[in-house]
């Protein structure tokens, strides 16, 4: 009876969590008149469709939390395991948007903790994607989005230059997401996450005319598949 509780709480969580866009103005990246120091644009920020990933993601949370609502608990053994990580995290999550809508700082300091406790519950659910897939998505966005938002809020307060700050968190992203992928193996929609976003940002630098940041995203891009497909053979 426990476990069914804390299934049908994370079930309800989840939903929580993917109508919260939609009880705000949504969020398709930070805002310059959000911060004290303004730029022209933060080369760290994927352009605008890449976060459309969001549509898949709460889809594929809800139906994967629905799924192990319904089956008995010992058929879904990862669910358990990463509940009190991915609850967490979806608690964070569900009051985000309309955060990062008004503080963005405060929403940078939530973003970070929500990133980690998905990267935690990912690796614990395991290896089956019926489990973990969702999981994989929501953990693998997460990981860039921290550091995006962790570099918009440097550049924002003026405490490291546009450029400057998107290099550093997108090296520190890379070293994030391959060590995710080196120690715990998670599946491979872990990886696709971060690509995903990794793309938004070569696009949107590609679009700007920034060649060394489109080169470090595409570089970034290519250890992180290499990465992934290395552990899988």
């Amino acid at each position: 009876m426990k476990d069914r509780l804390i299934r049908a709480a994370i079930l309800a969580l989840t939903v929580a969590f993917a109508a919260a866009p939609f009880l705000s103005k949504g969020f398709g990246g930070f805002y310059k008149e959000s911060f004290p120091v303004q730029v022209d644009r933060w080369p760290a920020q994927p352009v605008g469709w890449a976060f459309a990933i969001w549509g898949p993601i709460y889809a594929a949370l809800i139906v994967t939390a629905l799924r192990a609502l319904l089956l008995r608990p010992e058929v879904t053994p990862g669910w358990r395991r990463a509940a009190l990580p991915l609850g967490v995290s979806l608690f964070l999550g569900t009051f985000w948007v309309e955060t990062a809508m008004r503080a963005p700082l405060l929403a940078t300091a939530l973003i970070v903790p929500m990133a980690a406790l998905a990267i935690v519950a990912a690796c614990r659910a395991g290896t089956d994607l019926r489990e973990a897939g969702a999981l994989g998505f929501y953990a693998g966005w997460l990981t860039a989005a921290a550091g995006v938002a962790v570099s918009v809020v440097l550049t924002g307060y003026g405490v490291l230059g546009a450029g400057a700050a998107a290099v550093l968190l997108v090296l520190a992203v890379l070293a994030v997401a391959l060590g995710v992928i080196e120690k715990a193996r998670p599946v491979w929609t872990y990886p696709a996450g971060t690509i995903w976003a990794l793309i938004g940002i070569v696009v949107a630098n590609g679009q700007a005319g920034d060649a060394p940041m489109t080169g470090l995203a595409g570089v970034g891009i290519g250890a992180v598949l290499i990465a992934a497909l290395r552990k899988r053979t």
